[in-house]
């Protein structure tokens, strides 16, 4: 196998490298500190030429030069010295201002130039390569590491003006914002202080910093890419949360089995630096994978173009003429390293490379995710890894809970001053904080809010009061009240899922119930109607008045002992037919009746309408006694928006009043506009306060409040109540600082508690049984109601057939009329215009109840006696002109036969 193997090796070198020198010189340049870089440069060199599978014949010789970061003078003549060595490469230095005299060198003489510093300046054309990351692709993976975690405002800390081109893409992707950042540099000098506290005056618990490594422990212990060189242990069990990126794993195979021959390689050089896995910077990996990348770039290029190095002098115009063409090949390499797969773009910016995202926790770093330049942020931990870490986390951690005074969220218990504590306080926010804690496993301690605010924002100073300004200065880590959530509050700290919902609806007193009216009676009928029925009994008794007169047979003898009455006469006069009509409307009748077809028509009629009337008005005041009649002057908002004279307001400053200054509700707006504008003001500074004003307003005020305080209220004070449905939804949370990582595991305790009902018996404890809840029972009666009259439309129809039934009833009236007059005119022999017009003058006197009867002869003997035919039902024996003969043997029948038999 050796023999084999060795043959390999010769055939290899044989075909790969023919134009290979057996020595290339390469060179190093690093400042006086960099024993780091120097390190991992010897080390590289030296493993390159111990594997032959990567460099088959021939080895690299490294030629290192010291020179100060300050030194140019010095760093051009260490550079002129090295090309005139005849080096493939230069490798270095560190300094900026040292780099620029080296590139500037090899751009001249063509050869090629690595580094592994920060560079924001492109280099098109150029001999130089650089394998850190381009700016503006470490400044991509910033922003979207941002994006991915939320950052909605920051605070930004930068040592140089180098820190702002590495943020540039961050600033561009904020842009204009309603939320802006802050954007701040670092003094001179180890002191930060007075920096970090204006950061803590401004409220802002976030910061992303931009500095050098060894000044990170001395700020807000947090790095960019070299983070996990920072010893973090004073940090790990603090409040701090800490989020970074690096290139370097330390957990990977090959950069611990590097870190072990580097630290070989400091005991040969009589060296100790102390170097680790953890401790390792980017820039160190960059120059071990730097050398990796010029090897095998050169292996490559040397089997199709021979290579061979050329000794150049600064003074002279020769060039390397291999120079570009290695270059090249390096941009095209794609080579793992210890800082990822290593691939350059066209113009030689180090693109497509992979970035750890690593977090704080009690093991120190972990690696959390990752970032490309493809698919950007990637987590690789689970939602139940994350919330397992954050479990453990709060596991004996103490929270100082903030809250306000207000029944029944939060009590003083009684007798105030006695205790200390927590047990100072009881109701609901205690329990539901208590019930939380059993869940998570933290401790609380319980503070009141100075001002006693909820949190409202001043648009002039933009400052926030309450207990949103407790989180934000980092005094309190939770806030629980009946805190609504709402956008604008959104924006400044974050809030749990609701553990209540409710909405805004109107505290007012109760309806005061009415005393019996003395009238009551007429209440089942609406004025307009009883004016109708009137009207009607009037038309009625006039039309059965009338048509008794016109019919024949409405006329009777006033004396039926009398054969031969000299006269007629009817019982339906004008104040028999308004009694007639009485009585039936009383559903009592009279002592006579109708008789002709056309009066009886009228009185069925008549009898039909009063039917229904009478029917309707019983069922309809049955109602009306049996029902309490209230005084209620509101029943919504909207009746609150259209008057005047009850006044209404809200807490001032709470999320009550910003809805209605906020909605674009027309009712609302008017609402906002009468309690803005009222005077004296409206608002109260609490809701006892409003409350208070609600029971000695004499229902001249209404208090506008969450529906859940309401349903609190009306439980102890039976002279209130809610009036009207609910105007808009929201719910009560939890409130945490920004971008808590607490968010998630508070919000699912509280989820847990409502799904197992224990929201509900904490609501039923504090609402109806504590502190004399449940006192008001529900009064189920249907006194809250009120019945309806009855209007035109509900009885209309009777009216229309009565109408009818009388036009009827004259139809049949004025035929029976004429039907007469035609017999009288061929009896009297007369014409039947003139038997009309004498009917109808005795018919249109509208006075007398007697009609005298017109015999034959009459008008020969008397002269024509006034008052009609007299042709009518008298009893008695009548000739063909109404008279019969004594002597004579003829049968006596009465008039009405005598008629019919005609």
């Amino acid at each position: 196998m050796k023999i084999y193997l060795f043959i390999f090796v010769l055939y290899g070198a044989f075909e790969l490298t023919p134009g290979l020198p057996d020595v290339v010189h390469i060179g190093g340049i690093f400042g006086p500190d960099d024993y780091d870089l120097e390190l991992a440069f010897r080390y590289a060199v030296d493993r390159i030429n111990m594997d032959r599978n990567l460099f088959p014949r021939g080895r690299l010789n490294p030629l290192i030069e010291k020179v100060s970061p300050s030194d140019s003078f010095q760093t051009a003549k260490r550079v002129c010295n090295m090309t005139e060595q005849g080096v493939a490469a230069i490798f270095g230095p560190s300094s900026r201002l040292t780099s620029s005299i080296v590139q500037s060198t090899c751009d001249t003489l063509e050869i090629p130039h690595l580094e592994t510093r920060w560079d924001p300046k492109p280099h098109h054309r150029s001999c130089l390569l650089n394998l850190h990351p381009y700016p503006q692709s470490y400044s991509r993976a910033l922003k979207d590491l941002l994006k991915a975690m939320q950052w909605k405002s920051f605070t930004i800390i930068y040592e140089n003006n180098e820190g702002l081109v590495r943020l540039q893409e961050v600033l561009k992707a904020h842009g204009p914002s309603e939320y802006p950042i802050t954007v701040r540099q670092l003094g001179e000098g180890h002191d930060h202080r007075p920096l970090l506290k204006q950061i803590q005056a401004s409220s802002e618990s976030h910061i992303l910093l931009d500095c050098s490594v060894d000044k990170i422990a001395e700020i807000l212990r947090q790095a960019k890419e070299d983070l996990h060189t920072v010893d973090v242990e004073e940090f790990r069990f603090g409040r701090t949360n800490i989020t970074g990126f690096r290139m370097v794993d330390p957990q990977s195979t090959s950069l611990q089995n590097a870190v072990h021959d580097w630290q070989y390689e400091e005991v040969r050089f009589g060296r100790r630096i102390n170097i680790s896995p953890n401790t390792v910077r980017t820039e160190t990996a960059l120059m071990h994978d730097a050398v990796h990348l010029f090897a095998r770039a050169l292996v490559e290029m040397d089997r199709s173009h021979p290579i061979n190095t050329s000794h150049l002098s600064c003074d002279a115009a020769e060039k390397w003429e291999h120079g570009y063409k290695l270059i090249n090949y390096m941009k095209f390499m794609d080579r793992p390293g210890l800082t990822g797969h290593i691939r350059f773009d066209v113009y030689g910016k180090r693109v497509d490379f992979p970035l750890d995202i690593i977090e704080l926790d009690r093991d120190g770093f972990v690696k959390t995710g990752f970032w490309d330049y493809r698919s950007g942020i990637n987590y690789t931990r689970t939602e139940t890894e994350k919330l397992t870490i954050i479990s453990e986390s709060l596991q004996n951690k103490t929270f100082i809970v903030s809250s306000r005074l207000g029944a029944p969220y939060l009590m003083e218990r009684e007798p105030k001053g006695t205790f200390t504590g927590n047990d100072r306080y009881e109701g609901y926010s205690m329990d539901l904080i208590d019930e939380v804690s059993k869940i998570l496993g933290f401790k609380y301690v319980f503070e009141l809010v100075p001002d006693g605010r909820y949190g409202s924002l001043d648009p002039k100073t933009k400052k926030w009061d309450g207990l949103v300004k407790q989180l934000l200065e980092k005094k309190a880590d939770l806030a629980i009240c009946d805190l609504t959530i709402t956008y604008s509050r959104e924006q400044a700290v974050d809030f749990t899922m609701p553990f209540m919902n409710l909405g805004i609806s109107i505290l007012y007193s109760k309806p005061v119930k009415q005393p019996p009216n003395l009238f009551s009676f007429l209440s089942p009928l609406s004025v307009d109607v009883w004016i109708y029925m009137a009207t009607a009994y009037l038309g009625v008794s006039v039309v059965l008045f009338v048509l008794a007169r016109l019919t024949p047979y409405e006329w009777n003898n006033p004396h039926p002992c009398n054969p031969d009455p000299e006269e007629l006469e009817t019982q339906f006069n004008l104040l028999n037919c308004m009694w007639f009509a009485i009585g039936s409307l009383m559903q009592q009748g009279c002592d006579f009746l109708p008789k002709a077809v056309s009066t009886r028509m009228v009185a069925g009629m008549w009898w039909f309408f009063t039917l229904i009337m009478i029917s309707s008005y019983t069922a309809n005041l049955a109602a009306f006694l049996t029902v309490e009649r209230m005084d209620v002057t509101i029943e919504s908002a909207e009746d609150l928006a259209k008057q005047t004279k009850i006044k209404y307001g809200a807490v001032e400053g709470g999320s009550t009043a910003g809805f209605f200054k906020d909605s674009n509700f027309s009712t609302y707006q008017r609402m906002w506009s009468f309690m803005e504008s009222a005077r004296p003001p409206v608002f109260a500074k609490a809701n006892s306060e409003g409350v208070e004003r609600v029971s000695k307003g004499k229902r001249g005020y209404a208090f506008l409040m969450e529906s859940t305080s309401i349903e609190y209220v009306v439980e102890k004070q039976c002279d209130l109540t809610q009036v009207g449905g609910l105007l808009d939804s929201k719910g009560y949370g939890i409130a945490l600082p920004l971008n808590s990582p607490y968010r998630t595991a508070v919000s699912g305790a509280v989820l847990k508690l409502q799904e197992g009902g224990k929201l509900h018996m904490l609501k039923t404890k504090w609402w109806k049984e504590k502190q004399g809840g449940g006192l008001c029972k529900e009064e189920k009666s249907s006194s809250v109601e009120s019945a309806n009259e009855l209007g035109l439309a509900n009885v209309g129809g009777v009216f229309v057939v009565l109408i009818s039934g009388m036009g009827a009833a004259a139809v049949v009236a004025v035929l029976e009329f004429l039907w007469n007059t035609k017999k009288v005119a061929v009896e009297d022999r007369t014409t039947f215009k003139a038997a009309l017009q004498e009917e109808l003058r005795f018919v249109l006197k509208c006075h007398g109840s007697t009609k005298p009867i017109q015999k034959a002869g009459a008008k020969e003997d008397s002269g024509g006696k006034s008052g009609g035919t007299g042709r009518g039902n008298s009893q008695g024996p009548y000739d063909k002109y109404g008279v019969v003969n004594k002597s004579s043997k003829s049968i006596v029948i009465p008039q009405a036969e005598y008629l019919n038999k005609k």
